[in-house]
């Protein structure tokens, strides 16, 4: 299915949110700082989640991951 530079950027983006979902650095969020009345600790944690969805949105829909035939071609 994938295969090449998709499957790479997949596995990266999956290490990618592993270490910024994991303690170390979800740790550095955890201050009583707010922003706009919300607390900064759940802003950075759904931001990072929904970074995290447009980047593998952008690998899996991208120009890179599109077939270089059409399914026309092949009925011909």
């Amino acid at each position: 299915m994938f295969q090449g530079l998709d499957a790479q950027r997949l596995v990266a983006l999956f290490f990618a949110g592993w270490a910024l979902l994991n303690f170390p650095l979800l740790a550095l969020w955890d201050h009583d700082a707010q922003i706009g009345g919300l607390p900064l600790f759940p802003l950075a944690l759904f931001g990072i989640w929904a970074l995290l969805i447009a980047a593998l949105a952008w690998v899996v829909e991208g120009p890179a991951s599109a077939p270089s035939s059409s399914p026309q071609e092949h009925a011909e």
